[in-house]
């Protein structure tokens, strides 16, 4: 049945849910009470309706009559949780009244994420009833209609596809108009800055004006440029009003800001945060600069179309947007151009971020309390005595059902005839077992490293936090239990210490995806502290005093601080980005934008004006200059001066030093990073202090400030040497600074690195060639910089700013697990890590980064050890996935320890034991390799193979065919491979078109390419030569491959006519098993393994629907 509109908005109006949802929605009654107390607080809840088990509830106001804050409703909605699973809640309160429709997704192995609606009478409510419609249940539906259906439902509605395209489409064409009203800056780079500062500020303001929070008024910009044209005229609205707003309204309290302008702006919060004070540009050009109304009538216009809501992650489709549109636009509009980075999605950040910044914590609470992570009652206990709790329910799918017996026949592998007892592991399995295109082979795999695990967690075999990451289990879950399960005081503030002493750095920041990713890690655990701690209090009493009176003193000052704010969660996450994030970022636009968005994370959780506190200044957080060129320590620095002292004497220039003050000058530096470290905490300091006075707070920044200053142009100076810039032209050292953007780590950060360095790294950092820098900047001194790509050199560089013990996690292009050039990085890699992981992916036939062509990745996680060590290095499988699986990838990931020596400095990609013991068979018993059997000269006798390899290598006995032009000549991009007589080419023939060869392809190869070297490497028993069986099986798939191949005509560019012979070397899969089959007696490979090569990769080799014979 429709919904009724009419009906629909005059239920909402009114606040008539019952009939809302009975009549307009379809759903059953129902008239369960619920009493939830949070912070001794009762908040009586009832139910309206309900429909297969999914329930509808009410939660009135609080006694003064306001909505429950977001917090408290999230407390909440997680005690209605264990009453009614699957539910809706609608919040109501507030002067004027209003609702808060509030919906949580929960998926497998992803954190809760909350879904709010809000809805004002007086408003259309459109947006709202778009929402209701798919809620309405027919009569027809009744009796099919289950409760996946219904949370099914609820998801389509709450949770649709996210609007920040077509917004970034129609973006792009509003700042290209606006560009064009603006006029007063006589720079074309600085004109196109300018509009992005415009258009980020009055983005940030439309987002809390739709709160109501600028003099109560949510048109707030458009009304005032409506009465700034009545009564100023036209074209003062940019000069005579926001103007005023930005640096006198938001940067000052209002007993401050001058009588006019106080007058004109009206009731506007204090927002201080640096972000409201003139721009760079403004100061050069400010009384210059115009921007005439329409340009704001025509952008105004243009937001106007869509609903504006600071919500906690991305609200989705119809006409909704929120702050995570400024990192989308400004990822895909401003930085892939120009600095060859691009946007990483949640799923990436939250892997990484939370398999670095926890085993932190850990790792820092187990320095403090090591009592607690030892013996029976250490916090291991909990994933002994819960094991399911920390396997990701992704994993456990189907595990309740039994196999059925066709498919448990294959499990026993010591019964013979193993392979063909597997024939049916290939199809398809049906949903009651499988996840989203999963086969059978891929389902018996994944319930038994299930059972394994659980095995090992019930067993108490895990000992360390590096553990979790290494058998993917759920890290954030434990991380909370252990805080939420603290049995002493000891280990709850060792954790406490951890959290708020971690330096969380993201080197190459962006828009600040990844700062975002350690906030939501942090948040919950700070949380989790707290609650422990009124959970100690209350259980220790009066007696607390007397009995641990330390921590009693302790964590009642802790409360009490927290609770002396107005809203505690705002506090949280404003100490969070406070004392542990830090970013930088060569694009000043990145930086001004990863601090834009951290403020409205802050914003979205004030519900009241009043409730709203001065915002942090993050400006010496956030920083903008070259991660790659500056000063990382006091050596850096005294290198440079050796370097200067030596020029000077054989070149009998002046320069900086004397021989006779080098010690003195480098004291001094040393001691003037001390000082400006000294004003750096006292600035931190202040932000979380309640009551600071605009004045004193502006005092310590410019202080600040120029003690960075002083200290940071003299390190430019010595740098610049370093650089050979001759230092008597000024306007070559000007030139030299502004294209290189020095950022000394030593100064900027002085405190953090004197203490030996951040705790966590992490990041994206760009994939530009280094090459493509020139004209740009230059970089120097770096060990691994002849790899060629930024990315290794911002690798380097983070090793060096990391702390002994600190995390570090980038997601880089896949070269870095095989490509020769990159064998610099990864020996430097193996040389200075305690624990390596790496996870490497494809981008066929889903992709890691959606747009993007032939982007395959690879995510490492490395820890640096305190003292030189062994190395464990941890490798996943080539990673191939479905679009439609991509929710299920991160979760399902499993590691598998290689203990080799490495084959040629390759990063070995291995698909769990089976791989690794084949690769072992490889690696440990000497062979011939192809490369001694190959002859020097060109013979009659040749393998031809296509460079090109993905799914199947293509080589062949002599030349495919190949024409240009009618001509015909050996194909383009491929390898010749000569040999003394026609049975040694044969048997390479076959051996190289073998899944034995392409198991060892994929491990040790690019996954993409076949090198020239990689076919040589490849181990031969002499023995093969001589099978006569092997000889016959490579005639055969010759015959067969002719058989199958397919003459192609292709047009290229340059109107050249391309005929070849195209091979679908999967219709000769049967003859390649057969080899297989006999290649496994040469090289001493069981049946089970034979059967893990024969169908390795098999659902992308062959196609969804392959069938077996």
């Amino acid at each position: 049945m429709p919904l009724n509109l009419a009906e629909a908005r005059k239920h909402l109006a009114s606040f008539d849910f019952t009939p809302l949802f009975i009549e307009g929605l379809g759903w059953n009654h129902h008239k369960a009470t619920l009493d939830i107390t949070v912070d001794g607080n009762t908040y009586p809840l009832s139910a309206v309706a309900e429909k297969c088990g999914m329930a509808a509830f009410v939660c009135g106001p609080e006694s003064n009559g306001r909505l429950p804050d977001y917090p408290t409703r999230r407390k909440i909605e997680r005690q209605v949780t264990k009453v009614a699973h699957e539910h809706l809640i609608i919040f109501t309160g507030g002067t004027p009244r209003s609702q808060i429709w509030q919906w949580v997704r929960r998926e497998h192995g992803m954190p809760a994420v909350c879904r709010e609606h809000p809805y004002h009478p007086g408003q259309p409510g459109e947006s709202l009833i778009q929402k209701l419609h798919a809620l309405v249940v027919s009569l027809e539906e009744e009796e099919t209609l289950t409760l996946p259906d219904v949370t099914g439902r609820a998801k389509t509605a709450f949770d649709i596809e996210r609007v920040t395209k077509r917004f970034y489409d129609r973006f792009k064409d509003e700042h290209g108009a606006f560009l064009k009203f603006l006029d007063g800056i006589p720079d074309k780079g600085l004109e196109r800055w300018y509009v992005s500062v415009m258009l980020n500020r009055l983005m940030f303001v439309y987002f809390i004006q739709k709160k109501g929070f600028l003099n109560g008024d949510r048109d707030y910009l458009k009304n005032k440029l409506a009465q700034c044209r009545k009564e100023m005229g036209r074209d003062r609205y940019y000069r005579e009003f926001l103007c005023p707003l930005f640096f006198e309204g938001f940067a000052k309290k209002g007993e401050e800001r001058a009588g006019k302008a106080a007058s004109l702006l009206g009731e506007v919060p204090y927002l201080n945060g640096g972000i409201f004070l003139p721009h760079q540009i403004e100061k050069l050009h400010g009384k210059t600069i115009a921007i005439p109304d329409r340009a704001f009538e025509q952008l105004y216009e243009f937001f106007d179309a869509y609903q504006w809501h600071l919500d906690e992650r991305p609200l989705k489709k119809d006409d909704e947007i929120n702050p995570d549109v400024l990192g989308y636009i400004f990822e895909k509009y401003i930085n892939q151009k120009q600095m060859g980075a691009y946007y990483t999605k949640e799923d990436i950040t939250e892997y990484i971020s939370k398999n670095t910044v926890i085993p932190s914590l850990f790792d820092t609470a187990r320095e403090k309390c090591t009592v607690a992570f030892e013996g029976e009652r250490s916090v291991w206990r909990l994933l002994r005595e819960d094991p399911d709790r920390y396997i990701y329910p992704t994993v456990c799918h189907g595990l309740q059902s039994p196999l059925p017996p066709e498919i448990a026949e294959g499990l026993d592998t010591r019964k013979p005839g193993l392979i063909e007892r597997r024939k049916g592991w290939n199809r398809p399995a049906p949903a009651e077992y499988a996840l989203p295109t999963e086969i059978w082979r891929e389902v018996v795999a994944r319930r038994k490293r299930c059972e394994e695990v659980r095995e090992k967690l019930a067993s108490g075999g895990i000992r360390s936090i590096n553990e979790l990451i290494t058998l993917n289990l759920d890290i954030r879950q434990f991380a909370q239990d252990v805080i939420e399960n603290a049995e002493g005081p000891e280990l709850l503030m060792a954790f406490r210490r951890a959290i708020e002493s971690v330096t969380v750095l993201d080197p190459t920041c962006g828009s600040g995806a990844f700062l975002f990713a350690a906030l939501n890690i942090l948040d919950p655990l700070y949380e989790a502290c707290l609650e422990r701690m009124r959970f100690f209090l209350e259980e220790w009493g009066e007696k607390g005093r007397k009995n641990h009176p330390n921590y009693h003193k302790s964590f009642t000052g802790i409360l009490k601080r927290v609770e002396g704010h107005p809203n505690c969660r705002y506090f949280i996450l404003k100490s969070i980005i406070v004392n542990n994030l830090y970013g930088v970022d060569i694009m000043e636009e990145a930086v001004e934008i990863c601090k834009l968005r951290l403020f409205l994370k802050l914003v979205a959780q004030i519900e009241q004006v009043e409730d709203l506190e001065p915002l942090p200044d993050i400006d010496f957080n956030i920083r903008a200059g070259n991660t790659l060129v500056g000063f990382a320590n006091l050596a850096e620095i005294r290198d440079a001066a050796e370097n200067e002292l030596k020029r000077n004497a054989h070149g009998g220039r002046q320069g900086l030093l004397l021989l006779g003050d080098k010690e003195d000058r480098l004291r001094k530096i040393e001691e003037e990073a001390e000082i400006a470290d000294r004003a750096f905490h006292k600035f931190h300091e202040m932000q979380t202090a309640r009551g600071m006075s605009p004045k004193d707070f502006s005092t310590a920044k410019e202080e600040l400030r120029a003690r960075l200053k002083k200290l940071t142009d003299e390190l430019d100076r010595f740098l610049a040497m370093e650089y050979d810039v001759n230092m008597a032209k000024k306007d070559a050292f000007e030139k030299w600074r502004r294209s290189h953007q020095p950022f000394h780590w030593f100064a900027e950060f002085y405190g953090i690195l004197k203490k030996g360095g951040f705790d966590v790294i992490i990041g994206n950092p760009p994939w530009k060639e280094i090459s493509t820098l020139k004209g740009e900047y230059g970089i120097r001194n770096y060990k691994v910089e002849k790899s060629g790509n930024l990315y290794a050199v911002c690798s380097e560089r983070s090793f060096e700013l990391l702390a002994p013990g600190g995390s570090f996690s980038f997601i880089v292009q896949l070269p870095i697990v095989g490509s020769s050039r990159m064998l610099l990085l990864r020996e430097y890699l193996m040389r200075h890590s305690a624990h390596l992981t790496l996870m490497p992916c494809d981008d066929r036939p889903g992709k890691l980064f959606d747009g993007l062509q032939h982007c395959r990745n690879c995510i490492f996680i490395a820890s640096k050890p305190h003292r030189p060590n062994y190395n464990m290095l941890y490798t996943t499988r080539y990673n191939r996935w479905p679009t439609e699986a991509r929710g299920y990838l991160f979760p399902t990931v499993q590691y598998t320890r290689f203990d080799e020596e490495l084959m040629q400095g390759v990063f070995p990609k291995l698909s769990g034991e089976i791989h690794a013991s084949i690769s072992h068979r490889f690696l440990s018993r000497p062979k011939r390799t192809l490369d001694r059997v190959i002859s020097t000269t060109p013979t009659e006798h040749f393998i031809f193979y296509q460079e090109a390899t993905q799914y199947w290598v293509k080589a062949t006995v002599g030349l495919p065919y190949y024409s240009k032009n009618g001509k015909v000549a050996p194909p383009a991009h491929g390898r010749f491979l000569y040999f003394s007589t026609k049975p040694m080419a044969q048997v390479i023939h076959a051996i190289l078109n073998s899944s034995l060869f392409y198991t060892y392809f994929i491990a040790y190869g690019d996954c993409f390419h076949l090198s020239d070297t990689l076919a040589r490497s490849f181990p031969v028993p002499p023995a093969a030569f001589d099978d006569l069986e092997l000889q016959g099986l490579a005639s055969a798939l010759s015959r067969d491959l002719e058989k199958h191949a397919k003459r192609t005509k292709i047009t290229t560019k340059d109107n050249d006519t391309i005929i070849y012979a195209e091979f679908n070397v999967s219709d000769s899969k049967s003859i390649i098993d057969k080899i297989d089959k006999v290649l496994a007696k040469h090289y001493g490979i069981t049946e089970e393994e034979l059967d893990f090569i024969i169908n390795y990769d098999i659902k992308y080799r062959m196609g969804q629907d392959y069938k077996e014979e």
